[in-house]
């Protein structure tokens, strides 16, 4: 799974290097992103743009906005069927920005964070989906979820679960919902190359959602 991950990179050089110009995203930069926070994501309807989302799907049909905090991560074997995505996964889906994620090796007390970016230390774009939500009051939501799929190489020793992290070519056949169908674009929820990331363990300050600092992102 994942279940925090970072975005600090200055969203007009994410602009730049996602190709997509517009910005009407102002969530300041976060080293320990938690589910339910706001975050910057990029979606296409008319044009590319960033856009502010909150981590955690509520389908649009769901009554209690609770299931959000069971809908931080979508697994891609099974997405195309879940009724809380499959809606999402034709018509809906976004490329959410990281500059890492943290997954936790082992188990109980024994449990060690670990930061995984990219070993040119770049922004990537993790594959998600989003939805339109409308509480009873007329109070309106966007949110989204983080695709995940199985570990490649690097990641096995921490973890059994990755998110997706798109190939930027592919950029363009994930966010076109128009002219690209589902079934060409599940070929896309895949594991990345282990040779492009990199992994360090980091200290155990990553485990309090409310420490929110660079510090969270140095090695042990």
């Amino acid at each position: 799974m994942c279940g925090r991950f970072v975005q600090k990179t200055d969203l007009r050089i994410v602009a730049s290097l996602f190709d997509a110009p517009i910005i009407e995203s102002h969530v300041a930069a976060s080293y320990n992103i938690a589910p339910r926070q706001p975050i910057a994501v990029i979606m296409e309807k008319g044009h590319r743009k960033i856009v502010t989302m909150k981590w955690g799907l509520i389908p649009y049909w769901a009554e209690d906005p609770a299931i959000a905090n069971h809908l931080i991560n979508a697994r891609s074997e099974t997405v195309a069927q879940k009724p809380s995505f499959r809606d999402s996964l034709e018509k809906r889906r976004c490329i959410i920005i990281a500059d890492g994620f943290y997954e936790w090796q082992g188990t109980g007390l024994a449990k060690k964070p670990f930061y995984v970016y990219m070993k040119n230390e770049h922004p990537f774009g993790m594959a998600g989906l989003f939805d339109y939500w409308t509480s009873a009051k007329g109070e309106k939501e966007i949110t989204c979820t983080i695709i995940t799929t199985e570990a490649n190489e690097l990641m096995k020793p921490i973890h059994h679960r990755m998110p997706v992290i798109l190939d930027p070519r592919d950029f363009g056949s994930w966010l076109n919902t128009v002219e690209t169908d589902v079934r060409k674009v599940m070929g896309l929820l895949r594991p990345c190359e282990s040779k492009l990331l990199l992994a360090h363990e980091v200290g155990l300050a990553v485990n309090n959602a409310g420490h929110n600092a660079p510090d969270c992102i140095l090695p042990a």
